[in-house]
């Protein structure tokens, strides 16, 4: 593919920043649309099964939008069919209205020649029966789950659920206990929304727009790893996304921009907060180092003897710069500090007053320090969150 010569030119400062507002992090948030309006705004927020503070689905509306209730973000993602859970970046909650660009996606598991599980004879069509006559329905209620305690030995039952899921017969309408809930898609996708009618390259264009709105600015390599497309199947529609080539400084590739994120310089008041490893201002490692200099890597599934910054280390976001990281548990009412990595003496207010908030958040009173990579910065850190408690 020829890009385009670039006809804007942007600072590294100036696509931090338009990055930052895209991602909800500069400006003042939009608390009317609350939750909801957060996922709109992302277009795709990441679940996973670690919970340490939070679970990382309730970690992404907390960073920009502080301690919202943790019942008020699970009733703003499933209540009234505003959500759905599917494949994009990872398994990722989607906001309804984007049913329909996934149809390419669901397209090419119905066409998918090999499976890992094998399907028994009959048993899609029994679960398909199931879920219409008593849904909606866990794996447990269609019978089970696992055939044994082996994490990847799935029931035929959970298989054929499953693939339901991926070809969109069937729809994860909420979690429960962080189990998926089925439905059939009939019921639980609203009937406008309820059809596989854009082709190919529609769901493309339109999914590559959407991603270039959501990160303001990014590389063919950051806007295909949004919803994790193929960078060939970018090529073939970023020219007709509504996208405009930018040349940003220090960049080494060619970059992309949200026309209506260039319009306006970025301003405002900047988020000071802990994120989730899996929050999509940082979910990929080049981009966040490319753009903020920090380098970030989850460490929950490295041996302990290997970890350098913790099992859940959680960038601290201040000032539009990520200034260190914390590695974060609870005991009792307790947040505890496990680690802690600081950039120098002046990131002190900034990360206890990160704490501070999480601590709120999570109903702990204290906040406790175990260890600081830099032993000398313990004790003011210590002495910052003491004076704030007291």
């Amino acid at each position: 593919m020829t890009t385009p010569r670039p006809a804007t030119e942007l600072s590294a400062d100036e696509a931090r920043r338009i990055a930052l507002r895209a991602q909800g992090f500069l400006g003042t948030p939009d608390r009317k649309a609350g939750v909801r309006g957060v996922l709109r705004h992302l277009g795709a927020v990441q679940l996973d099964t670690i919970s340490v503070l939070a679970r990382s689905h309730e970690l992404i509306p907390y960073a920009r939008l502080g301690a919202v209730g943790r019942k008020t973000v699970e009733d703003a993602y499933w209540q009234d069919t505003h959500a759905f859970e599917y494949w994009s970046h990872a398994a990722c909650i989607l906001p309804i209205e984007e049913w329909p660009h996934f149809a390419f996606r669901r397209r090419a598991y119905r066409n998918r020649p090999h499976w890992n599980h094998a399907l028994p004879d009959g048993t899609y069509d029994q679960v398909v029966k199931q879920l219409r006559t008593e849904g909606p329905l866990t794996a447990t209620d269609l019978g089970g789950a696992k055939k044994t305690s082996e994490w990847w030995d799935w029931s035929g039952t959970k298989v054929a659920v499953e693939r339901a899921l991926m070809y969109g017969e069937v729809v994860c309408v909420e979690r429960r206990g962080w189990k998926r809930v089925y439905d059939l898609a009939e019921r639980a996708v609203p009937a406008g929304l309820l059809h596989d009618e854009l082709d190919d390259s529609e769901c493309l264009r339109r999914l590559v727009r959407l991603a270039g709105r959501s990160l303001g600015v990014g590389t063919r390599a950051d806007i295909a790893d949004y919803h994790r497309l193929k960078g060939e199947q970018v090529d073939a529609v970023i020219a007709d996304s509504g996208l405009v080539p930018v040349a940003v400084e220090g960049w080494n590739k060619p970059a992309w921009a949200d026309p209506a994120a260039l319009d306006t310089p970025p301003r405002g008041r900047h988020r000071t907060t802990l994120l989730s490893p899996f929050d999509s201002l940082v979910w990929e490692r080049a981009r966040t180092e490319r753009i903020f200099g920090f380098t970030h890597r989850l460490e929950a599934y490295v041996p302990k003897p290997k970890r350098v910054y913790g099992y859940f280390a959680m960038p601290v976001l201040a000032g539009g710069r990520l200034v260190g990281r914390v590695d974060p548990a609870r005991e009792g009412r307790t947040l505890v500090a496990r680690q802690v990595t600081l950039d120098g003496p002046k990131a002190i207010p900034a990360v206890a007053q990160a704490l501070l908030e999480a601590a709120t958040w999570v109903d702990c009173t204290d906040v406790r320090v175990e260890r600081v990579d830099a032993p000398e910065l313990r004790e003011p850190l210590s002495r910052e969150l003491a004076r704030a408690l007291a």
